[in-house]
């Protein structure tokens, strides 16, 4: 099995060369060993679209040298990038630019393209791979779980103890959650190494009416943060502190970007955010929301 970055380099450059032999989420999930279904969502995880419709987009675009820089009649076109029928592509290519391949002929309007998606240094994480971030705005929701003081200097090995221990053994205790496979690990004082840090390892519930005892209920009001994506080739509990460490770094380069337009919140609230239906077994897929604010 490749490894993360390998993996999803190897993906966007088969569907380059692939445009013209019709290649297919069925051609690349079986190359890669995956299920269609998890194909799909890994893709969707790591880029934030639809594998089919990037397909579309890039085939779409890669006809447009045929339309515009030759006289090739619009069903030899259609037909030598996989559509069956010459309706079926010019449907597919207005729904896209808006404009028939013919009257693009005529009028030569300028029009925007889905560029190709390309990894770079920036994406690697080790062996494993990072995306984003995207800066996201988080609506009001409600989480129930235990919380920590952990000291600084051992957080990480801490927070990964109490999230296992939470999550197959105390999480049954809580009633009305709105999606019982997501966990939510939540930190405060995270950049204050003179306090311990506060780790909250939780569920999203419904509301914080019925709290456990020994439990705490917490709502994190609506608020803007960068949400950053990683991809491991392990479990989530073998997270180790050279991996957390590694993380931390791509949080510091994006606070540390001069040309940035955000800066980091510290007073608020960072989360991580996993979903175990994701893990298949090979790679762990897991969303970290640091919370910023626009510069002055």
């Amino acid at each position: 099995m490749l490894k993360p970055y390998e993996l999803f380099e190897n993906i966007l450059l088969d569907i380059e060369s692939g445009i013209k032999n019709n290649i297919n989420t069925s051609i690349l999930s079986k190359k890669y060993n995956f299920s269609e279904g998890h194909f799909r969502r890994l893709f969707s995880f790591a880029f934030k679209q639809s594998i089919a419709a990037y397909i579309r987009s890039r085939t779409l675009a890669a006809s447009l040298n045929d339309i515009l820089k030759t006289d090739t009649n619009i069903l030899e076109i259609a037909a030598e990038y996989g559509f069956e029928y010459e309706q079926s592509y010019i449907r597919a290519f207005k729904r896209e630019y808006g404009i028939t391949p013919g009257d693009l002929r005529k009028t030569g309007q300028i029009i925007k393209i889905t560029p190709i998606l390309h990894l770079s240094d920036e994406n690697k994480l080790g062996e494993s791979v990072i995306f984003g971030p995207d800066i996201v705005m988080v609506p009001r929701f409600h989480i129930i779980g235990k919380s920590y003081q952990i000291p600084f200097e051992n957080s990480m090995e801490k927070a990964l103890q109490l999230a296992k221990q939470f999550w197959e053994i105390e999480r049954r205790q809580i009633e009305g959650t709105v999606n019982q496979y997501v966990y939510f690990g939540l930190i405060r004082n995270m950049n204050q190494k003179k306090k311990p840090a506060e780790y909250i390892p939780s569920v999203q519930a419904e509301n914080i009416k019925n709290i456990p005892q020994g439990f705490s209920g917490i709502t994190l009001e609506t608020s803007m943060y960068a949400r950053f994506r990683y991809i491991g080739q392990h479990h989530y509990y073998d997270i180790d502190k050279n991996i957390s460490s590694m993380m931390d770094n791509a949080v510091i380069n994006f606070a540390q970007n001069e040309n940035s337009k955000y800066k980091l919140s510290d007073d608020k609230t960072y989360f991580e955010m996993l979903d175990t239906r994701l893990y298949d077994g090979t790679y762990c897929q897991i969303e970290f929301y640091v919370p910023v604010s626009e510069k002055q």
